[in-house]
């Protein structure tokens, strides 16, 4: 038994990457203005190399010398229209055909209309510029992401998770897979998001490491 267990082979711990698209986006985007004092700046990520960046640092701090990077899921959303059609095909065309990494797409959705809190009509036009009042909204990226994030590990596809968005509305997912012995990093834009770096077991700044990974 000794001898057969001598020959075994090694398995080396697999890292696996949630990204939360738009929430990853929109704070590189206010850092991005923020650290130029262009408030039209905006990060353009390298997504040949981001998913293993943050694979890459997440087992240095877990301390993870013999690490496989096990892949990306991107969770995104699109609004119908000509606006978002380019971004749509950007994520199924492009991204999701990438080494590594799957995209989950979702289109967005549209709220309901604001109504005043007195008289409770609808309030469909800006009182100050008459311009109609329409928002989106995304409707089952955070459902998808957490069910993938459980699923996997469910299924002992990952030892290690990153999760890359600062959404507090994944803390009770990270706190279920913690109590079961898994390491999940937060990898996020301090101090936003300190709510979920802390229910991880630890958290990095992406920022800080942003030339590692900035589109030429």
């Amino acid at each position: 038994m000794a001898i057969e267990q001598q020959f075994q082979p090694h398995r080396r711990d697999r890292v696996r990457v949630f990204i939360d698209f738009w929430n990853l986006q929109l704070a590189f985007n206010s850092r991005e203005a923020e650290s130029t004092g262009n408030g039209d700046a905006r990060f353009e990520i390298d997504w040949r190399s981001f998913p293993q960046a943050m694979a890459s640092e997440a087992a240095r701090i877990v301390g993870l010398r013999d690490y496989s990077y096990d892949g990306a899921i991107v969770y995104a959303s699109y609004k119908v229209g000509d606006t978002d059609a380019r971004l749509k095909k950007w994520l199924t065309t492009w991204l999701d055909r990438q080494p590594g990494i799957q995209v989950v797409v979702k289109e967005r959705r549209s709220k309901r209309i604001p109504t005043c809190p007195s008289c409770r009509k609808s309030i469909e036009q800006c009182p100050h510029c008459d311009e109609p009042i329409t928002a989106t909204e995304e409707k089952g990226i955070d459902t998808a992401m957490v069910t993938d994030m459980v699923r996997l590990a469910w299924e002992d596809a990952y030892d290690v998770g990153v999760v890359v968005s600062s959404d507090s509305d994944f803390v009770p997912a990270v706190e279920f897979l913690d109590s079961r012995g898994l390491k999940l990093i937060q990898a996020g834009f301090p101090p936003s998001g300190a709510h979920l770096a802390t229910s991880c077991w630890a958290s990095f700044d992406i920022f800080s490491m942003r030339e590692k990974f900035r589109r030429q």
